[in-house]
């Protein structure tokens, strides 16, 4: 998975490497009266599911810009991300940074939203860290790896563990919108997907882990076969990238 990875990031750099040797540049006055050389680049806030930061735009031509960026920080979700059929509370720790050709396919149209669509191919650096809790209190149901467990009013239990996309260099695929709304003010959104290959997972329960599912299986041998599904199920090798922004045209 990993050599599938490696080639992959490669094929998607030369790609954009050949971006950067278009011939029709964008010449524009700046409306700040900013350096000519600035007219055909912006910068961009942005926050989403990998964590939060910023880039820097240069628009090539009318149909091929390139971004340079990075998303980090800290973002907890409670009780709403589900992962393999289990809802948990998850802590993330983001550390991104992203090279993306963004093609243009309506970039000379008199359509400004046609204008502003476009499909994203990139290549990141990901190392991130996911803590994952889920707490099952006394008189509850929680489901693990597709069966429903029933505490008693004397029973609970603790599922907590890791899952982690250390050191990757991914290919990236995304389609975004980055229409102007106010002068040189404008708004970014995006969605698309990293391919990382599995994650590293580490989960175990503690408390009361041998509650007996709807199935006949202990909580914790639940558990276990969980954390297998998630290192091995193909489409835990996609990490889903949902990110909306503001950006400024100089």
């Amino acid at each position: 998975m990993k050599t599938l990875r490696v080639m992959l990031a490669a094929g998607v750099l030369t790609a954009i490497a050949g971006t950067a040797f278009a011939d029709e540049q964008i010449v524009k006055e700046s409306a700040y009266g900013l350096p000519s050389y600035l007219a055909p680049v912006s910068v961009r806030a942005e926050v989403g599911t990998t964590g939060y930061g910023g880039a820097i735009s240069y628009r090539v031509n009318p149909y091929v810009g390139l971004s340079l960026g990075y998303n980090g920080g800290d973002i907890s979700w409670s009780d709403n991300l589900k992962i393999d059929g289990t809802k948990y509370d998850m802590d993330m720790e983001n550390n991104n940074t992203y090279l993306n050709a963004e093609l243009y396919p309506w970039g000379a149209s008199q359509n400004a939203f046609a204008r502003s669509l476009y499909v994203a191919a990139g290549v990141a650096y990901l190392d991130n860290e996911y803590g994952l809790t889920k707490n099952v209190g006394s008189n509850s149901l929680v489901k693990v790896n597709g069966e429903r467990f029933t505490t008693k009013s004397t029973e609970s239990a603790k599922i907590d563990g890791t899952m982690n996309y250390d050191n990757n260099i991914s290919p990236y695929l995304g389609f975004g919108l980055n229409a102007p709304v106010y002068k040189n003010i404008g708004l970014f959104g995006e969605v698309g997907a990293y391919y990382t290959g599995n994650p590293t997972v580490s989960l175990k329960t503690s408390g009361d882990d041998q509650i007996i599912g709807s199935n006949g299986n202990t909580l914790e041998s639940a558990v276990e076969k969980e954390q297998r599904n998630i290192e091995n199920k193909s489409k835990y090798e996609w990490m889903p990238v949902a990110k909306v922004g503001v950006s400024f045209k100089f």
